[in-house]
């Protein structure tokens, strides 16, 4: 994690971190209750979860990496199976804090609760189903409100799934996003939660409050958040009405067998990667046989490498229709790989001096090498970039944390049918 952290400074994004803590620091001088301070060097370790449910064909993955951040505020749950209901049930959450923690961990700890509480042992889909969902956002706010410090900051954004054997329920509040990718595109993707959209803006008049520089009274940048009991204490007002709300918008979507998989991720994810790239990206992995939690954990050194400052949680749910190792696409890899180390190597040998990292990115970036991850680019490959023991020609993988993936990915490959045969 170290090495991959000096990799980072070597890019230049420490010189970046800097500039963006100086911003930030002039941010919270002018808008109270901003959360700030971003450190020297990020934070790269990261910690991964995964699991595969007795259904057929339902895994998920997720990694979380604290970043250059000075705190770690997300979290996030999963729950492979919901005591009540019968199997193919199963709930996913990421949560992103502001102001602290305390929020995001609260829900990813209770969230789950309220959902089984509000469902009940046999609920009618999908308009049921919705309702309770709604009712169980509402309610742990409820919850949290109750055991929250009078007059304390914070809060968090939160996206959920809901895995029934029929439907897919995708439930948010804030910019914490979820994308679902159907036959090889992104079928559905959420919308954040921002003052200024028409909708949100006319409830915050509504509950006297106002929008200024793009945030709830000038200060918040989201709309929907559990917590954030400062903006919900418009008298006379129900909580779903209030300046902030924690009411989500749910999405029901009739499941089908070209589903692939759910991506649920934190702002900071999406602020590096847009949803097609994520997609694509999440995709090719999969084909390369990398398990769900080293795929996410791949995804967000790449999303690092591209310049994202802030933590990042992302979770990766897979259904039956997902796709799986492919021959030909591990082979490309494996050559795509050697090719780039080669090009590294060679840079190093023929300059005088042993050029910055930043001059091999450049010169790579300028040249056209076919093979690049979809959506990740050259950035999913950084590690390949950097001399020494970062960019052996054994290294088939983005990331140092992943070597023990190349082994997985050989043992696909040898177990994998001959060139000559159709893989079906």
């Amino acid at each position: 994690m170290a090495a991959f952290a000096r990799l980072l400074e070597r890019l230049g994004w420490s010189g970046r971190a800097q500039e963006a803590a100086e911003q930030e620091a002039e941010a919270e001088r002018r808008v109270p209750g901003e959360p700030g301070g971003l450190l020297a060097a990020p934070r790269c370790s990261q910690r991964l979860h995964a699991g595969a449910a007795t259904a057929p064909g339902l895994r998920f993955g997720a990694s979380a990496v604290q970043g250059w951040r000075a705190r770690m505020e997300d979290a996030h749950c999963a729950r492979l199976t919901l005591p009540g209901l019968p199997s193919g049930w199963a709930f996913f959450a990421v949560l992103d804090g502001h102001g602290g923690a305390r929020a995001a961990r609260f829900g990813a700890r209770h969230l789950p609760g309220h959902v089984l509480g509000e469902l009940g042992p046999a609920p009618r889909e999908p308009g049921d189903v919705r309702r309770a969902l709604r009712g169980a956002f509402l309610r742990a706010d409820a919850h949290l409100r109750a055991l929250w410090p009078r007059s304390d900051p914070g809060g968090s954004t939160a996206v959920a799934l809901l895995v029934s054997p029929s439907f897919l329920y995708l439930a948010h509040c804030g910019d914490s996003r979820a994308l679902l990718s159907r036959s090889g595109s992104v079928a559905f993707c959420t919308e954040d939660h921002r003052p200024h959209r028409p909708r949100e803006r006319e409830r915050i008049h509504d509950a006297g409050g106002t929008v200024r520089r793009r945030r709830v009274e000038g200060s918040l940048a989201v709309s929907r958040a559990l917590g954030d009991f400062a903006y919900k204490q418009a008298p006379g007002r129900p909580p779903e009405l209030q300046l902030v709300s924690a009411e989500p918008e749910v999405a029901a979507l009739a499941r089908q067998a070209e589903d692939e998989f759910v991506l649920l991720a934190s702002d900071g994810v999406w602020d590096a990667l847009s949803g097609a790239d994520l997609a694509g990206l999440v995709a090719s992995r999969l084909r390369l046989g990398v398990a769900p939690e080293q795929l996410c954990a791949q995804l967000l050194d790449t999303c690092l490498c591209k310049g994202s400052l802030d933590n990042m949680t992302c979770m990766v749910v897979c259904f039956p229709g997902a796709p799986g190792p492919c021959e030909e696409a591990i082979r490309r890899e494996m050559a795509l790989d050697e090719v780039l180390s080669r090009k590294v190597a060679e840079l190093y040998l023929s300059a005088q001096e042993p050029p910055c990292l930043n001059t091999v990115f450049r010169t790579l970036e300028s040249e056209d090498i076919p093979g690049l991850p979809p959506g990740g680019g050259l950035h999913s490959k950084a590690c390949l970039c950097s001399p020494g023991p970062l960019s052996l020609p054994k290294l088939t993988l983005n990331s140092v944390r992943l070597q023990r993936s190349v082994k997985r990915r050989s043992e696909i490959a040898r177990n994998l049918p001959a060139p000559t045969q159709r893989l079906t």
